[in-house]
């Protein structure tokens, strides 16, 4: 049986509106023998509301690339013999966990959605129009007014999909972050040796002494990716969520201390509190050098940046990857409040 794709889409913009209420009814009760009946017509319907669910059965907003305009059920017009008008019934529109609802102006948070079946008014329907049997009075008894349904919200907004993930993936193309998704998840990213090789996304779980969390494979990011370029802005906002980085160094490369500071320098021009995130530092292709030049990086890169540096092959699950996914799982357990991890 053949499998079709599922393009990943991470924004999406979609007009909704919600249903306007049902118009009041003007009407009189008229009956063999009764003269004067006086006013019986009926309220009309609240329009139907707008809701925003999430689901972990979809990972992507293509569903929103193709129809964009969405809207909830208008209220029945009420009706004579005081009959009223039956309320519109609701939308409810189902989003991936993780998605980010904004205003039309991307300036207002709207909703935030981080968990299956958290259910969000986005949009509330118009009240019904009052029948004129709502204004009958001792002063008026036959009143000849009735009310118009009050118009339902209707507005643009945009859909931005973050990622849910315990920790990230982050380092420059071609740095082997999708061979190390692969080798330590059931993920099978497309790999090759060039460039972008991974264009969106992915997700793997990591399973370490009984233990997991989610692990992101962000695709590549290059020099000014804070501003766009090579979609960066968009890889990076799913960032935002992670506990922790790993950030992936590809140590046969001509200058491995630019390429770590080429990357921070990114996280911290994003301006989304990137820079502060726990942060493990991986040296990986290390089978490609002799054992003691490895060393030599490892250690000069220490003391360049004080940091702890972890050496490693992704295509070798030895214990420098296990060591390396240990800690992942120590940070990920100590920010979550898990006791039980030791």
């Amino acid at each position: 049986m053949e499998l079709l794709a599922v393009k990943f889409l991470d924004r999406a913009k979609i007009f909704i509106k919600a249903g306007d209420g049902g118009d009041g009814c003007l009407s009189f009760r008229r009956e063999k023998f009764i003269e004067y009946g006086g006013p019986d017509g009926g309220d009309g319907g609240r329009g139907g509301d707008v809701y925003l669910e999430g689901t972990n059965r979809l990972n992507t907003l293509i569903d929103y690339r193709y129809q964009q305009h969405f809207k909830s059920r208008r209220g029945e017009n009420g009706g004579s013999s005081n009959r009223y008008g039956a309320n519109g019934s609701d939308l409810v529109l189902k989003i991936p966990v993780g998605t980010e609802v904004l205003d039309e102006t991307e300036n207002i948070t709207l909703a935030d959605i981080v968990e299956d079946g958290q259910r969000v008014l986005i949009a509330q329907g118009g009240i019904g129009g009052r029948g004129n049997n709502k204004f009958k009075s001792s002063v008026n008894q036959t009143p000849r007014r009735a009310d118009k349904g009050a118009i339902g919200e209707e507005f643009w907004i945009w859909l931005q999909l973050k990622m849910i993930a315990d920790v990230g993936l982050v380092g420059l193309p071609n740095a082997g972050k999708s061979t190390f998704l692969s080798l330590t998840t059931r993920a099978k990213p497309k790999i090759a040796d060039y460039p972008f090789t991974t264009l969106i996304p992915q997700l793997g779980v990591v399973y370490v002494d009984a233990n997991e969390f989610v692990l992101a494979d962000i695709p590549g990011l290059i020099e000014g990716a804070h501003r766009g370029r090579g979609l960066g802005d968009s890889f990076l906002a799913h960032l935002e969520r992670c506990r922790a980085l790993i950030h992936m160094i590809d140590v046969t490369q001509d200058n491995i201390f630019q390429a770590y500071t080429t990357i921070r320098q990114e996280l911290i021009m994003y301006q989304r509190d990137l820079e502060h995130k726990p942060e493990i530092i991986a040296l990986n292709k290390a089978d490609s050098l002799d054992s003691s030049e490895a060393e030599k990086l490892k250690e000069k890169f220490e003391r360049k940046f004080g940091r702890k540096v972890h050496l490693i092959s992704a295509f070798q699950r030895d214990n420098r990857i296990a060591s390396l996914l240990r800690k992942a799982l120590k940070i990920k357990s100590c920010l979550s409040g898990d006791n039980d991890i030791p």
